[in-house]
C-alpha cells in the first residue's frame, strides 16, 4: 500500500510538471503570435500616420482635438468591439497666437533673435512686447536670496539643464521641470516682469520645448508672461550675460486663455466572457501640444493602446475579464481626462484589476514599471522569461502612468510601458515631434509587448502566485 502511494504521488507530481509546460508553451506560443501580428499585419503604423499627417497637433480644446475624437472612436468601431462610446469631460482652452518672437539685444541697434516658444497656459506679452534685463538663476531656491530689490521688473531666465550623468531621463527631466512649471508663479511674487525657462531637453539645438505651467493661486493681474527658449539659444544668452551684464531681452508673444470647452474620453471594450466585472485598462493621452504632431507625445501611445484591443480581436484571444482601450483627454495641461474617467469609474463602483498606459514614447520597448505590491510584483516577476526573446528585460517597482494614477487605490495595480527614453526629450514637446522621427518597427514592437502582459494579467490575475505555472523553476 506505502508503495502504491508513493506511485500515486510521483504521477500526480508528473502529471503538474506536464500541465506546467504546455501551459509555459502556450503562453509562449501565444506571445509569439501577437508579435507577429503586429509585426507583419500591424495597424498601429497606420492610424499613427492619420493621427499626425492628417490631423495634426490636437491641443487640449481645439478643432484638431476634436477631430482626432471622431476618427479614433471611428477606428475603434471599425475593430469590432463589444462596445464603443465618449466619454464627456471639460477641458481648459488655451490658444498660442501667432509665432512667438524674441531677441536679445546687448547694446543699441544690436540684436540677436533667438528661438522661444510659450508656455501652456502663460498669459501673452503686452501688445507691443516686453523689454527688460535679465537675471539668470538656475532654480527656484536662488530667487529668495535675490529678492525683490534685483528681481523687480526684470525678466527671470532659469537655466538649469537636465542633468546629463542621469542615466533615467526621466529623472533627469523631473529634477528640473519645476522651474517650468512654477517659475512664473514664484518669480511674480518678487515682481518680476517675465521669465523665461531653458527647455528641458538633453539635445543642444534651435527648438523650444513647450509644457504646462501654472500660476497657482496667483490673481489674473499679477500673472507674468513665461515662454520656453531653446537650448542652444539658452547657452548663447548665458554665456553673454557673463560678458554683459545689462544687456536686455524682448520677446512677444499672443497666447490667450478661454473658459473651459466641453471634449471627450474614446473609450471601446472588449466584455470579459468569465468575469466581465473585472477591468482592465489600457490607454494613452489623445490630446498633444501643437508646436509637431504630437507622434512621440502620445500618439504612439494611443495607437498601441488601439492595437491592443485589435490584436486580441485577430489572434482570436477571449479575455476572461474585460479588456478596455482608454484614450485620455487633457493629459498635458490638466488631467482631466485621467480624473473623470476614475470619477465615474468610483461613481459606477466598477472593478478596475490592471491599469496599463503608454506615454513615453514609441521608442523599441525595454519592459514596465509597476505600481504594485511585492506580493503582485512577485507575480509579474514570473512573467520576465517569457519577454526575454523579445529583449524585454526591465521589469520594476515604481511608477506607472499621469492618466491611470487617479485609479489607484484598492487592489488595484498599475504599469507603464518603459520604452529606451534616451532620445524622448529630443522630441518632447517640440516642433520636432513628428511622425518621421517613430520607427515603425519600434512601434509596433512595444504594441506587441503592451498586448502580450494584458494578455497574461487577464488569464492569470494577480491574487494568488499558485495560480500559474512558475516560469523561474
Amino acid at each position: 500500500m506505502k508503495k502504491l502511494n508513493t506511485l500515486l504521488l510521483i504521477f500526480t507530481f508528473t502529471l503538474a510538471g506536464f500541465a506546467q509546460n504546455n501551459s509555459v508553451s502556450e503562453d509562449s506560443l501565444m506571445l509569439r503570435k501577437l508579435y507577429e501580428q503586429s509585426l507583419l499585419n500591424g495597424k498601429s503604423y497606420e492610424w499613427l500616420d492619420h493621427l499626425s499627417n492628417n490631423i495634426g497637433g490636437r491641443l487640449s480644446g481645439s478643432v484638431n482635438a476634436e477631430r482626432a475624437v471622431k476618427y479614433t472612436k471611428a477606428e475603434l468601431e471599425k475593430l469590432g468591439l463589444d462596445k464603443v462610446w465618449l466619454q464627456p469631460v471639460m477641458v481648459p482652452k488655451w490658444t498660442r497666437g501667432v509665432q512667438e518672437y524674441a531677441y536679445v539685444q546687448v547694446a543699441e541697434g544690436t540684436t540677436t533673435p533667438v528661438n522661444i516658444t510659450a508656455l501652456g497656459g502663460s498669459v501673452a506679452t503686452p501688445e507691443t512686447g516686453l523689454r527688460a534685463e535679465v537675471v539668470e538663476v538656475h532654480g527656484l531656491e536662488e530667487l529668495a536670496s535675490l529678492g525683490k530689490e534685483k528681481l523687480a521688473g526684470k525678466i527671470v531666465f532659469y537655466n538649469r539643464p537636465m542633468q546629463p550623468d542621469v542615466i533615467h531621463t526621466f529623472e533627469a527631466y523631473g529634477g528640473c521641470v519645476d522651474q517650468r512649471y512654477s517659475g512664473a508663479a514664484e518669480a511674480a511674487k518678487y515682481g518680476a516682469a517675465g521669465v523665461i525657462v531653458r527647455s528641458m531637453s538633453h539635445k543642444i539645438d534651435k527648438y523650444p520645448h513647450t509644457g504646462s505651467m501654472s500660476y497657482g493661486e496667483l490673481p489674473d493681474e499679477k500673472r507674468i508672461p513665461a515662454a520656453a527658449i531653446s537650448t542652444q539659444d539658452a547657452d548663447y544668452l548665458s554665456s553673454m550675460l557673463k560678458l554683459n551684464k545689462d544687456l536686455s531681452f524682448y520677446y512677444k508673444m499672443n497666447c490667450k486663455n478661454y473658459p473651459d470647452v466641453e471634449s471627450y474620453n474614446v473609450i471601446g471594450e472588449i466584455t470579459g466572457s468569465e468575469n466581465p466585472e473585472e477591468i482592465i485598462v489600457v490607454g494613452g493621452h489623445l490630446d498633444s501640444w501643437d508646436l509637431g504632431d504630437g507622434s512621440h507625445d502620445d500618439g504612439a501611445g494611443v495607437v498601441q493602446s488601439m492595437e491592443v484591443l485589435r490584436l486580441f480581436k485577430e489572434s482570436g484571444i477571449t479575455p476572461k475579464k474585460t479588456i478596455r482601450v482608454v484614450l485620455f483627454m487633457n493629459e498635458e495641461n490638466g488631467l482631466r481626462g485621467g480624473k473623470k474617467y476614475a470619477e465615474v469609474a468610483t461613481a459606477k463602483n466598477e472593478n478596475h484589476v490592471f491599469a496599463l498606459e503608454s506615454d513615453s514614447g514609441g521608442f523599441t520597448p525595454r519592459g514596465f514599471s509597476f505600481d504594485a505590491s511585492p506580493q503582485q510584483f512577485q507575480k509579474v516577476q514570473s512573467w520576465e522569461p517569457l519577454f526575454k526573446p523579445y529583449l524585454i528585460h526591465y521589469f520594476e517597482l515604481g511608477g506607472s502612468g499621469a492618466d491611470i494614477g487617479p485609479l489607484k487605490g484598492g487592489n488595484t495595480v498599475l504599469a507603464g510601458l518603459r520604452p529606451d527614453s534616451q532620445r524622448y526629450f529630443d522630441y518632447h514637446h517640440a516642433a520636432t515631434d513628428t511622425f518621421e522621427a517613430v520607427n515603425k518597427r519600434e512601434l509596433e514592437l512595444g504594441a506587441a509587448t503592451m498586448a502580450s502582459l494584458v494578455y497574461l494579467v487577464d488569464k492569470y490575475g494577480f491574487d494568488s502566485i499558485q495560480n500559474q505555472p512558475d516560469i523561474l523553476k
